[in-house]
């Protein structure tokens, strides 16, 4: 993917999506459900379930503050952090603590157990919580893969500049004017965490066909120098269309998600979404029963 300089093929808006509802995740994530399968299904596939959390302010604490043990089954969950800490451990032995503009690709796929909590450090001291939570959908073929994790410090994340100052673009996943992103998906899947600081209109190039997405995180985006997306909105775009045409506020954040959709049936229930309701039903069996795994005791001095 690269940047484009056309009036021809623009993607169309076809809808803004906001929730100003508030549901906790745990006792640590304060959370607003952006988009969800669950109403739009083929429209946002390959991805699921998108989850912005804060930003809030937490006070100093010696108490672990998030969500306990829980099993998931069939797709990948995306956690990227904007402000704090967050420490994972999940039952095939992965974890790690992420903290600003790092990324924790996990996918569940056959099943696995895990816990998300805020890092030691950030509790300890205090600070503003600010993290994206998705839910990538995996094909049928590989729903059954083996759990990995994927650990991707900002560090690692490569950086393009836009055009004329306009902005840079942390690529995460796919590619941007010839920059590729770490991250490893089983669907091609573009991730691009975007940094816009001037007002000029901007051409982004995703491919026709593919459902793309972008959420606003910080300030206003104008869409085809038409709609406005304000902060924590997501537009929705037409598949037909091989750019998006955007100019914002300056000091503008903002997420694209792009995929090749997977045009197959999805079924959910709770932590798991696979393609059958049998296949749900396995799924609830295998982890009553333990098969996905339990995490491991944290050792004790």
């Amino acid at each position: 993917m690269q940047l484009r300089k056309s009036d021809a093929s623009v993607k169309k808006l076809l809808r803004i999506e906001r929730n100003t509802n508030q549901h906790w995740v745990g006792d640590g994530f304060p959370v607003r459900t952006l988009f969800s399968y669950s109403t739009l299904g083929p429209v946002i596939s390959p991805f699921l379930l998108f989850d912005y959390a804060g930003p809030m302010e937490f006070p100093p604490t010696k108490q672990r503050h998030g969500v306990g043990e829980h099993p998931h089954r069939g797709f990948e969950t995306v956690t990227i952090v904007y402000s704090g800490e967050v420490e994972h451990r999940d039952s095939s032995g992965s974890g790690g603590k992420i903290g600003p503009g790092d990324v924790q690709w996990m996918t569940a796929a056959s099943g696995l157990v895990h816990e998300e909590f805020h890092g030691q450090d950030f509790a300890q001291h205090g600070g503003v919580l600010e993290m994206v939570q998705l839910w990538v959908n995996l094909p049928a073929k590989d729903k059954m893969s083996p759990p990995r994790y994927q650990s991707i410090l900002d560090s690692q994340i490569p950086t393009a500049n836009l055009p004329e100052d306009q902005g840079r673009v942390r690529v995460i996943a796919g590619e941007f004017d010839g920059v590729s992103g770490p991250a490893r998906t089983f669907t091609p899947i573009s991730v691009w965490d975007i940094h816009l600081t001037g007002k000029q209109l901007t051409d982004l190039a995703v491919p026709d066909g593919y459902n793309t997405m972008l959420a606003v995180l910080k300030g206003s985006v104008r869409i085809n120098e038409s709609e406005t997306i304000g902060t924590a909105e997501v537009g929705l775009f037409d598949r037909a269309g091989d750019h998006i045409r955007i100019s914002s506020e300056p000091n503008t954040v903002v997420l694209l998600l792009c995929g090749e959709p997977i045009d197959e049936p999805i079924v959910g229930s709770g932590p798991f979404v696979m393609n059958t309701a049998e296949e749900i039903r396995q799924a609830k069996i295998d982890y009553q029963s333990g098969k996905m795994g339990k995490i491991a005791p944290i050792p004790t001095a």
